[in-house]
């Protein structure tokens, strides 16, 4: 299917809602040689429409991360209706990825300058009975038509203090300590020259001694809930945020789960907010349990074109 522009027509942004295994992928972000969610996309638009425009993502999820509803945005000259642009996507890209909706917007739509917030989801199986239950019972063990969703951990948690852990993130914070040592190339592009390692680089004026607004977001909702499911209660952490830094998902539930099994305390969490430095927080969760689950825009001037 190769649907051409007509003479003098005026490109039409789009705003796609789609959902994907990331399983198989080395996350959304084209890169040279390798199978990645945008690249799959930009090639099926050009299958369709004869148009290669690069779709900008609402984030740039990791291999292995999964999206309930991640939206992309790009602009396309061909005028197919947006029913029919969904199914031949549908038609076009592997099973993998499915799109879930199709629109044109306003031509101020960006999928992620113009996201408002964003809800993620971290899902856990714990392969070891609680503590408080009969240790020398055979634990359970995570199936494999499961496991590339889910964190699989061997440990006895405290649910407990998991649940107080993730009330602890809720607010604005300086989430420096939750972010990769290697930040997302849209902060970097914020950033000046000047070089401070490990972690981020910093403005002209600002220090570790005080905040730096490109590492500040806020926490709207922040919670862990036990979901039953065919193999097992899977521990799900719900968390929404007006922004996420690279890796920060996975590094607080890393951060909660180390608490839950008691190598830190709930307690100790402000002053890992506070010391700004990698370090001073736990371990990085797998890639494999995290979901991107909606992203909010929230301005009316975004509504769909008529």
């Amino acid at each position: 299917m190769n649907v051409p522009a007509e003479p003098g027509a005026k490109p039409r942004n789009w705003k796609l809602t789609l959902a994907y295994d990331g399983t198989s992928f080395r996350g959304w972000q084209v890169q040279p040689g390798e199978t990645t969610v945008q690249g799959e996309l930009q090639a099926a638009l050009g299958r369709i429409a004869g148009e290669t425009p690069l779709p900008q993502g609402s984030g740039r999820t990791d291999a292995g991360v999964h999206a309930l509803a991640q939206v992309a945005s790009f602009q396309l000259l061909a005028p197919i209706p947006a029913e029919n642009l969904l199914m031949a996507l549908n038609r076009t890209l592997p099973p993998s990825i499915r799109i879930l909706e199709a629109k044109t917007m306003p031509g101020s739509f960006h999928a992620r300058h113009s996201a408002m917030a964003k809800t993620y989801e971290y899902r856990v199986f714990l392969e070891k009975p609680a503590p408080w239950l009969d240790m020398r019972a055979p634990g359970k063990i995570c199936p494999p038509f499961l496991a590339p969703y889910v964190c699989t951990y061997p440990w006895p948690l405290d649910l407990d203090a998991l649940q107080n852990s993730a009330s602890a993130f809720v607010g604005e914070h300086d989430f420096l300590s939750f972010a990769a040592t290697d930040p997302d190339l849209t902060t970097r592009r914020l950033q000046t020259n000047a070089k401070l390692a490990p972690g981020p680089q910093f403005r002209p004026g600002f220090t570790l001694d005080q905040p730096n607004p490109l590492t500040v977001r806020t926490i709207y909702s922040s919670s862990w809930e036990t979901c039953q499911t065919e193999s097992g209660p899977v521990q799900v952490y719900r968390v929404r945020g007006s922004g996420f830094l690279h890796h920060m998902v996975r590094n607080l539930v890393g951060t909660m789960l180390d608490v839950g099994r008691g190598l830190f305390s709930v307690d100790q969490i402000p002053a890992m907010l506070a010391a700004r430095h990698r370090s001073a927080a736990g371990t990085t969760a797998p890639a494999r349990g995290l979901f991107l689950c909606s992203v909010d825009y929230g301005a009316a001037e975004f509504d769909a074109e008529g």
